[in-house]
């Protein structure tokens, strides 16, 4: 079995030790534009079962001919190269687990991928995902479903200047989160508003007072499950929505290139770079907090459904709680899939997984095992 990861930054370099330590028959590849970064990542795993070799996504040939020597891939790219990336897989025949923020809707993959005989499961990170898997379970045990409401987040321990945050993950799909219109579900019908939109106060159970607003992390939700009301909003500390709207309000996330003494410059790009160099904070330690809570009816009784996770960086081993959260759920997917425990072909997206109760279970365990633990509880009126 030939696994290549694609993209082995913070996230998919976590991913590619996981499945290569867990999975030792694997061989796994790890690929970056950025040679140093590659090689550095497969000379820190270590282990016999890896290799490197750089790649170029935008490169059609290129990555062709690099997506022929695989048998599965992951993907960790920017947002704007996933849905591209998915198409060139299933084009390949190869399987893909993705955890790409892309602005496309995967789900239209899904006649190609069925006539290429693939599977590809998009959106497999922390949210979505791992909630895609929550709201799935619930869903599976409820007759109607009226409200899906799921909020998250990836803070630093404590606020710190200037913006209350330190960036765990991409600075361009950081972004993307902050400029994205954000879709929801309001009275059955898909509904686009402003993201950072939506403000409200919240008290995270463990953590404290925090804020929350829309951003677009429904993804394939809003297509696979029927509800009445569903939404998801992120989780910052307080005042971190106004700073972040002043920064846009000034154009800082502007794609359009201006002309700086003579010099074209993408404010977008310039931003995400000091972002990227000011906010990571690498002595700063993350917690991830999650919460999903799912309401509808069973039989005559009215149902709730809730899961609340909150994780902690791995100081031990480096790992941040953002690369926890999103890489393990990648990698235990890819596992399942490898061990053909999925073997259901088309686009398959996480929320499908978690109506398997078989693979709602093994998804669950594999995170424990990984120190992700994730509450349940269930109420009946």
């Amino acid at each position: 079995m030939k696994v290549l990861v694609a993209g082995c930054g913070n996230i998919g370099s976590v991913a590619a030790e996981d499945l290569a330590r867990n999975v030792k028959s694997a061989e796994v590849t790890v690929a970056d534009n950025d040679k140093t970064r590659a090689k550095a990542v497969a000379e820190k795993i270590g282990t016999e079962n890896v290799s490197w070799k750089q790649i170029d996504v935008s490169n059609h040939k290129e990555l062709t001919n690099t997506l022929k020597d695989s048998d599965l891939v992951m993907g960790f790219l920017p947002g704007k190269l996933g849905y591209g990336f998915a198409e060139a897989c299933v084009a390949a025949g190869k399987d893909l687990v993705d955890v790409s923020y892309m602005a496309e809707n995967p789900l239209d993959l899904n006649d190609k991928a069925l006539k290429n005989d693939v599977t590809i499961v998009p959106d497999c990170g922390l949210a979505p995902g791992i909630s895609n898997v929550l709201v799935g379970h619930a869903v599976s045990k409820l007759d109607v479903v009226e409200t899906v409401q799921i909020v998250v987040g990836g803070l630093p321990e404590k606020p710190i200047p200037p913006l209350g945050y330190s960036i765990t993950w991409s600075p361009e799909s950081l972004i993307d989160e902050y400029t994205r219109k954000a879709r929801i579900v309001k009275m059955g019908k898909i509904a686009e508003v402003e993201a950072l939109t939506g403000l409200e106060q919240i008290a995270f159970p463990g953590f404290g007072k925090l804020e929350a607003f829309y951003t677009d992390g429904l993804r394939t939700l809003m297509y696979t499950i029927k509800a009445r009301n569903m939404w998801e909003k992120t989780l910052r500390y307080p005042g971190h929505a106004d700073k972040i709207n002043l920064i846009r309000a000034l154009g800082f996330f502007e794609e359009k290139e201006i002309e700086v003494d003579g010099a074209a410059v993408s404010p977008r790009k310039l931003t995400a770079k000091l972002l990227g160099q000011k906010l990571r904070r690498s002595e700063i330690k993350d917690v991830v907090a999650l919460e999903v809570g799912v309401a509808g009816v069973k039989g005559q009784k009215r149902m709730k459904y809730l899961y609340r996770l909150l994780d902690y960086c791995d100081a031990k081993q480096g790992v941040t709680a953002m690369a926890r959260t999103t890489a393990y759920p990648a990698s235990i997917v890819a596992q399942l899939l490898v061990k053909r425990r999925v073997q259901e072909k088309g686009v398959v997206p996480p929320e499908n997984l978690g109506m398997r109760g078989e693979i709602f279970e093994a998804f669950l365990n594999e995170l424990e095992k990984r120190g992700v633990k994730i509450k349940v509880k269930s109420t009946a009126d």
